[in-house]
């Protein structure tokens, strides 16, 4: 399919610096009507005005659809119960929203008869990887038009110029060139003045949380209620997925909790700094751990944290529509069976302490646990235990005392 077979391409719209001039160069570069897409997850105020402006900057219609439920129940929630987390520190609110947003857009290029999507994500990103691999999963035919491939302009500074070229209203300055991307779980910084890794990210660019040294001066004890491995109320009230995220990320934040400034390893190859704020999420990850630790089964828990590490490669790396990372998310589900119980945190100042943990199909036995009672764990089973794991070990040392003394009695000669 050439430039001139596209006539109508569906972009996913955010409203920024990048997307802004996309719709405007896609317009000129393509003699095709652009429909806009903006998918609703969590971003806020930022949607304030974008019908407006997506008009006046050449769209012939734009699409807001609210994908904030779906997002934290089928996305979110997942990634909690697998305590997904990238190269250790990351928790994975951007990639995790991608598929969700791309899915919906191929629905719309559907409804559209669009011959094409667009997206801007950039050639150096890990984004163009997670949308297009979604695109083909759901619509392998689909045609993909990706600008940051194709034209003309080197980085966000010339894009800024472009959009005072061409009257684009954007938010962006020469002096605050970094990019940011928001959603329910977490808000992301990179790039510009990000992107050297020994600057200290400004204090002044964090939305959803408070650094720890400003902080609530005094400590607050919650309880975090989980259903099979999904978060389902807070402090004994019910609530729904979106509102309790919300209220965690209120309760984090004000805590300072959440704060994350890594380099990482992008799938295209290279290192990249990314600064991130995910409170909510934070407090949830060390709630479900501590309920598994009563839980889950020893062999069952350790089958599961290896499985969490390959869930985080395939989510950060965008094959979240494979067929392994469904059978993934079927394995950690099955895990997940009897994670339910409550949680007693005690956040203060960057921390999220555990203070107390219960559950009905709890696998702790206090009988078993305590140095008190002898009548229900006989301690002299121990020895054989002991002895029949220390065997080999004793076999190796036997053979390496014999050698050492070999070696000895040769010297002596």
């Amino acid at each position: 399919m050439t430039k001139k077979d596209i006539k109508k391409i569906v972009l996913a719209y955010s409203g920024g610096l990048d997307t802004s001039v996309m719709l405007h160069w896609l317009r000129d570069c393509y003699d095709a009507e652009v429909v806009c897409y903006c998918a609703d997850v969590g971003q806020g105020e930022e949607l304030e005005g974008l019908e407006a402006k997506a008009k006046e900057t050449g769209a012939s219609r734009l699409y807001v659809e609210n994908l904030r439920d779906e997002f934290v129940r089928e996305y979110v929630w997942t990634a909690v119960k697998a305590n997904a987390v990238y190269e250790g520190v990351y928790l994975l609110g951007t990639s995790l929203a991608r598929p969700v947003i791309a899915k919906r857009q191929i629905e719309i290029a559907r409804r559209e008869g669009a011959d094409a999507v667009a997206h801007g994500a950039t050639g150096k990103g890990n984004d163009q990887v997670r949308f297009e691999l979604t695109y083909y999963a759901l619509e392998p035919d689909i045609k993909v038009v990706a600008p940051w491939r194709e034209w003309e302009f080197k980085g966000r500074s010339d894009l800024i110029r472009y959009a005072e070229q061409n009257r684009i209203p954007v938010t962006a300055t020469h002096a605050k060139p970094y990019s940011t991307d928001r959603n329910l779980m977490h808000v992301s910084y990179e790039g510009g003045i990000l992107e050297d890794p020994w600057a200290a990210a400004p204090e002044e660019i964090f939305q959803m949380t408070t650094s720890p040294e400003a902080a609530r001066a005094e400590a607050q004890t919650i309880e975090i209620n989980f259903e099979a491995g999904v978060p389902a109320g807070i402090d004994g009230e019910r609530m729904e997925a979106v509102a309790l995220l919300e209220r965690l990320n209120q309760i984090g934040g004000e805590h300072g909790l959440g704060r994350v400034d890594l380099v990482e390893n992008r799938f295209v190859g290279m290192k990249s700094r990314g600064v991130y704020e995910t409170p909510g999420v934070t407090v949830l990850q060390a709630a479900h751990r501590a309920l598994e630790s009563i839980t889950l089964d020893r062999e069952v828990l350790r089958l599961r944290d290896g499985l969490s590490v390959k869930f985080a490669e395939m989510v950060y790396y965008g094959f979240w529509f494979a067929p392994e990372s469904r059978v993934l998310r079927s394995m950690i589900d099955e895990t997940q069976r009897n994670v339910t119980g409550d949680v007693r945190l005690k956040l203060y100042r960057g921390n999220a302490i555990v203070m107390g943990r219960r559950a009905p199909r709890s696998l702790y036995n206090e009988r078993l646990a305590t140095f008190e009672a002898e009548d229900v764990y006989d301690q002299r089973d121990a020895e054989g235990f002991i002895k029949l794991n220390a065997l080999r070990l004793r076999s190796h040392a036997r053979l390496e005392k014999e050698a050492a003394q070999t070696a000895g009695t040769t010297e002596l000669k």
